[in-house]
């Protein structure tokens, strides 16, 4: 990435922050109350659910307003707005600025993340591959640039790694196993990895798939305790992921493996147009396949017995005796 484009993002960050901290000093909020909320570089609707004191200082539980409860979280006060015509106008100053379309039927703001955007560098590519987009007619092809990818995306894991995530299926839920934690290395690591490989690969560092990078570490965060764990690993991730730790520092292969599986099922919410997904779908297939190249260095042979397994022969072997 040019250095231009770092030091502007950093500048962002940082009067995104000195914004935060002058609108949410002394605030409390309650419960029920419709709010602002920052989440990224955006602001967005959100309703406060509870609020409790946590270490000294209050944090709320918010749910973002048509969004699924999935996104539910616990903020801080530096993070709240209140629902004010002064504080909408910022909203709507900072919508502009990021480029957020707006939904039509709802009024919401739907931002599209930056890992698809940016996407939109190498969106010629798809153009020139194809001559049938040439001869579409003008309105069909308006109608389908501005409509969202409803059919799932289609990602092609390789053979040897659908075995891998069979024998991990093996290992946790019929063998009572799970991979020691935390991981070595972990999925920070790989997708620096990848984009190290990528840039002596292409001969320069591409916007474009550092974003994709940064968008998969965000749904792997994400999606990990909602829907990447079986019910025997969720103990282990209790005892591991706490505070701010981000369960990309402390998970490998293994579980980012799984995020590829359930992609398909995350990626038709996202307001995505059709030949932007396709791009997406062969980055995809190409991490994948790096994946499978460092198979033997990214993924563990042998899993641990689980804690809860080892005491349960324990109990039984004392009493046994």
């Amino acid at each position: 990435m040019g250095s231009s484009k770092d030091d502007s993002a950093t500048d962002g960050d940082k009067s995104t922050a000195n914004r935060r901290r002058q609108d949410s000093d002394s605030v409390i909020y309650s419960d029920g109350e419709k709010v602002l909320a920052y989440h990224g570089p955006r602001i967005y609707e959100a309703k406060v659910q509870k609020a409790e004191i946590r270490k000294n200082e209050w944090k709320y539980f918010v749910h973002y307003l048509g969004w699924n409860k999935n996104w539910d979280e616990w903020v801080g006060v530096d993070r709240l707005m209140k629902y004010t015509d002064e504080n909408i106008q910022k909203q709507q100053a900072l919508d502009k600025k990021q480029g957020v379309d707006k939904n039509p039927k709802s009024g919401r703001t739907q931002a599209k993340p930056k890992i698809l955007n940016d996407v939109k560098v190498e969106k010629e590519d798809v153009k020139s591959s194809g001559a049938k987009g040439k001869k579409r007619k003008s309105d069909s092809s308006t109608e389908k640039a501005n409509a969202s990818v409803e059919k799932p995306v289609k990602i092609q894991i390789p053979s040897t790694l659908k075995k891998q995530l069979v024998d991990d299926w093996e290992f946790v839920n019929h063998q009572d196993k799970l991979v020691k934690l935390p991981r070595s290395p972990n999925v920070d690591d790989i997708l620096a990895k990848y984009l190290e490989y990528r840039s002596k690969k292409d001969g320069m560092m591409t916007d474009a798939v550092g974003e994709i990078l940064k968008g998969l570490r965000c749904y792997f965060d994400r999606a990990l305790p909602v829907i990447l764990l079986y019910n025997k690993e969720r103990k282990q991730f209790q005892e591991f992921v706490t505070d701010n730790v981000s369960p990309s520092t402390v998970y490998g292969a293994e579980h980012l493996l799984r995020l590829f599986v359930k992609l398909p099922e995350l990626l038709p919410y996202v307001n995505i147009e059709e030949d932007l997904a396709m791009r997406l779908q062969q980055k995809f297939l190409d991490f994948l396949k790096f994946m499978q190249k460092n198979q033997t260095s990214f993924f563990i042979s042998s899993y641990d017995g689980s804690k809860d397994s080892d005491s349960s022969a324990v109990r039984g072997k004392m009493s046994q005796e």
